[in-house]
């Protein structure tokens, strides 16, 4: 082992001081490797923290899985013998109802690890009535301790406080725009089941969805079954989950566990999905072009180093250099391309995003992972040896009689 290491210093020397003596044409694919990894990191650190902040804007108002009981079908009696029956079939519209057993079927999924939280709540229509002004709304009640963890109400909070019980309310700032209330104002709230109830405007929340800021009313558990005529019941059951991407594949298998449908927000959210799809294509294909032209500059420029050094070649082989080791002098001046390109890219890529991050629009931060710094710059030492290969065995297939003899 100690000759081989031997061998590989001897011939790292001789590939660096190759490397000196065309010191402009070093300098220049070095600046070119540099450019290419710079704009890898930064464009994929770009797209990583858009998609961040799609996601963060997208799922911070919503469930990453939704529970919601079975749809209700028609009955359909079975014919009489003898006897061909037709039968066309609307489907059966669907009424406000209840989950059945929601309570065992909420702590079974507390206890699956699958899951981060867990939040059985109740929803329906109702309208919102202020003297004259009348708005259609969503109620939503829910126990504030458990939702606080699928939707964490009170950063989204305005004004007031995170109240809801005793005729307390919470409604979007959209809302309370277009009723002319604030905090402490007094609203009745009617349902289809000639219930009403007048409340309490504890606090106003801005989720950023303008839908939702008009139209969501956040109030106790007990209140809006008591308003929704499903006393002791919830409509639907939010959960969250750690990795979700995954979410779809836990619904699938939560859906089977508890026999309710389950919808993830990648169904919900198709067009979200398409859009993320779009970029890490796009990404990733400006990785794939960066990539190939780097390898082309490094190949041309060895190409070169190969002519200029046909008869340095010969006498190393005339000395008794084997064609292994001259191809490792050419691998290694590959290798060293991108290493060298690779880290001042690397700085590079840091300063512009700092710039973006400081000086940019601040619609979004864009981050820089470790991981990602330490996969361009393999991806660039290994684009480095591959593209050095053509030109390396080149020059180890030279004759050196030939080589020593050329002009």
């Amino acid at each position: 082992m100690t000759g081989f290491f031997g061998r590989l210093w001897i011939e790292s020397t001789i590939a660096l001081s190759f490397l000196r003596e065309g010191r402009m044409q070093s300098i220049m694919i070095t600046v070119g490797v540099a450019v290419g990894v710079a704009v890898i990191i930064f464009i994929t650190a770009l797209v990583q923290g858009l998609q961040s902040n799609l996601i963060d804007n997208t799922l911070g108002t919503q469930a990453h899985i939704r529970l919601l009981p079975p749809d209700e079908v028609n009955l359909v009696l079975p014919p009489v013998a003898g006897t061909v029956q037709l039968l066309q079939e609307d489907k059966r519209p669907q009424r406000l109802r209840s989950i059945n057993n929601w309570q065992q079927i909420t702590a079974t999924l507390d206890q699956l690890p699958l899951l981060t939280a867990v939040s059985p709540t109740v929803s329906g229509p109702a309208f919102v009535r202020r003297g004259e002004a009348l708005a259609s709304v969503a109620l939503v009640g829910t126990d504030l301790e458990r939702y606080q963890k699928i939707i964490p109400l009170e950063e989204y909070l305005v004004s007031g406080q995170l109240r809801v019980g005793a005729d307390d309310v919470l409604i979007g700032s959209q809302l309370a725009k277009d009723l002319g209330v604030q905090v402490g104002n007094k609203l009745r709230l009617e349902t289809g089941q000639q219930n009403s109830a007048v409340v309490n405007i504890a606090g106003i929340f801005e989720l950023g969805v303008r839908e939702l800021d008009a139209r969501y009313v956040y109030l106790d558990l007990k209140q809006a079954q008591s308003l929704l005529g499903l006393p002791g019941g919830v409509t639907v059951i939010d959960l969250t989950v750690a990795d979700i991407f995954e979410a779809e594949n836990i619904a699938a298998q939560v859906g089977r566990l508890t026999s309710l449908q389950a919808e993830s927000w990648i169904v919900t959210n198709v067009q979200l999905m398409n859009a993320l799809s779009a970029q890490s294509l796009s990404t990733n294909m400006i990785i794939v072009f960066v990539a190939i032209s780097v390898a082309f500059g490094i190949a041309s420029v060895l190409s070169v180093s190969v002519v200029q050094r046909t008869r340095e070649i010969g006498i190393l082989r005339a000395t008794g250099a084997t064609r292994q080791q001259i191809l490792r002098i050419f691998l290694i001046q590959g290798a060293v391309f991108g290493l060298l390109g690779s880290v001042v890219g690397s700085a590079a890529s840091y300063a512009l995003v700092w710039v973006f991050n400081t000086f940019g629009p601040g619609l979004f931060y864009i981050p820089i992972s470790v991981k990602l710094v330490i996969v361009a710059m393999l991806l660039a030492t290994l684009t480095g040896v591959l593209a050095a290969a053509i030109p390396s065995r080149r020059a180890a297939a030279l004759d050196p009689v030939v080589a020593i003899r050329y002009v």
